[in-house]
């Protein structure tokens, strides 16, 4: 596989994302939380930024991304949109900053979106489908997040699959359905069965499903930088492929992980065998 060289390209919009998913192109996203690794990411072609709180593990040491505050995000993606020139940013919404209401959400998207970011980023089904449609309603792009959700994962019992019984892939794609009906563009699903992420984007189409350790049947597929350049320490998830083992540079990485999501080689489906 030949790495994607570098070209000049328009910023991206969520336009042109909907397009990309009409015609069957992948969607590439990477996490990046400063400006150097946003711009390094940007040049070598990823379609989307996520300034996710992953980076309270990645950055700042913690346990899980429940520490993360609003402020640290506000600022981490300050720091992203400085880097960036051309990719779509998408920002988390951290623990404890949209649970309140529907009014502090909005508060919490608007801190972001000020800040830099293009669309925004929360946990969960069910309950947000109220605030999903409250926050696109004014105008806000929205994300949803399904399968695995970091924020909640002392609920869930540690970091466990979801969906892989027909009760829990009956619940993911009704949630996703809501989701998408209250106006989500966009929806990750993490750490569930390849049969049930496609289902749910075979279920969805007008709504762009952004897989990790979810198959290859989605619209795109997302990955932690630090995962992918194999720089984080301790044991990874084995749908994780170290793209910096054929060496170069890492923005040769990551264009190594640019073309093999958009020629569907990654990711790879022996892997993902739950």
């Amino acid at each position: 596989m030949t790495a994607v060289a570098p070209v000049s390209r328009k910023p991206m919009n969520l336009h042109r994302l909907r397009e990309m998913h009409a015609q069957g192109e992948k969607i590439t996203m990477l996490t990046a939380y400063d400006a150097t690794f946003a711009r390094l990411v940007d040049e070598a072609g990823v379609d989307c930024i996520l300034v996710g709180d992953s980076l309270g593990m990645i950055v700042q040491g913690h346990g899980s991304t429940v520490p993360v505050s609003l402020d640290e995000m506000v600022y981490h993606t300050r720091c992203v949109a400085r880097g960036n020139q051309t990719a779509w940013i998408v920002s988390d919404l951290p623990f404890g900053s949209y649970q309140e209401s529907r009014e502090q959400a909005l508060r919490s998207c608007v801190a972001l979106m000020q800040a830099g970011a293009h669309m925004i980023k929360l946990e969960g089904g069910g309950w947000t489908t109220e605030v999903v449609h409250f926050l696109t309603e004014r105008g806000i792009p929205v994300c949803g997040h399904l399968g695995l959700t970091p924020q909640s994962v002392h609920a869930l019992g540690g970091y466990r699959i979801q969906g892989r019984d027909e009760a829990g892939a009956t619940t993911l794609r009704k949630h996703a359905a809501e989701l998408a009906q209250a106006g989500a563009a966009m929806t990750v699903l993490e750490l569930m069965p390849s049969a049930v992420a496609r289902q749910v984007q075979d279920e969805n189409p007008g709504m762009m499903v952004i897989g990790i350790g979810a198959g290859g049947g989605t619209a795109g597929q997302v990955l932690v930088l630090h995962d992918m350049l194999n720089i984080t320490r301790g044991k990874l998830p084995r749908f994780v492929r170290n793209f910096a083992a054929e060496g170069g540079s890492v923005e040769d990485a990551v264009r190594r992980y640019v073309a093999a999501v958009k020629d569907g080689s990654f990711p790879d489906e022996t892997l993902h065998a739950y």
